[in-house]
């Protein structure tokens, strides 16, 4: 009786430390979430590679400082629905677990916002545990931010080449010559078209699959066929 009753308690005590250290988390998380609002961050890709002393290249612009054209291709290419949604992209949810299984959404059905949240709180990969997280925390994030904060961050720490390039200004400048101010729409599309896979998919040297990607990307925007109203 007495061993069962200290089981008890021990696992009472853990049951509350584990309470205490999800608020904590949550507080935590929360404060982030509002200085964010206002504060440029840098995104867990990053800060893991300035710890291990590798390259990071990035150079943060505000939205207003990015062409049209960059924001309309990326809106286009990774979240088309991205004015409408509020963090989370339900149908686009719905539609890849009944295409691949419950084994989890693919990239496809992540939101810009969810990338967002990913980017600065979690870790790459896919995982049930990751994506779990990525959800709640997007809804939050689109709660908390406006459309263009979300797309401002995201334009900045996006990933845009296998060496430590992050973030549209650095892109443009690398592959361009040019600030993201001056990207046109043809060059937009190409970076869009590269986001899904930065580390294979090359801008200057694109396959036949970034080609067609980058194409699609230009014919939909010139046909206006993604709302954008909301990042205007």
């Amino acid at each position: 009786m007495a061993r069962n009753l200290r089981l008890l308690q021990v696992a009472g005590t853990v049951v509350r430390w584990g309470v205490r250290l999800i608020l904590l988390l949550l507080l935590v998380f929360a404060g982030l979430a509002v200085a964010f609002r206002f504060v440029n961050p840098v995104s867990t890709l990053m800060l893991g590679r300035m710890l291990l002393h590798q390259k990071v290249e990035q150079k943060w612009v505000p939205l207003s400082r990015m062409s049209e054209a960059l924001r309309a291709a990326v809106v286009t290419s990774e979240d088309a629905h991205f004015c409408r949604h509020h963090g989370v992209d339900w149908g686009a949810m719905r539609e890849v677990i009944d295409e691949s299984g419950i084994g989890g959404p693919a990239r496809g059905a992540s939101t810009l916002t969810m990338q967002v949240a990913k980017n600065l709180f979690l870790w790459p990969g896919r995982s049930y545990i990751r994506k779990g997280l990525e959800i709640p925390l997007a809804l939050v994030l689109d709660l908390v931010w406006p459309k263009r904060r979300i797309l401002e961050i995201y334009l900045n720490i996006a990933e845009w080449g296998d060496d430590g390039l992050f973030g549209a200004e650095a892109a443009a400048n690398f592959y361009f010559h040019a600030p993201a101010a001056a990207l046109t729409l043809h060059q937009a599309a190409l970076l869009a078209a590269v986001l899904p896979d930065p580390y294979h998919r090359k801008v200057l040297k694109p396959n036949r699959h970034v080609t067609v990607h980058a194409r699609i990307v230009e014919a939909r925007v010139r046909a206006g066929e993604t709302n954008l109203a909301c990042v205007r």
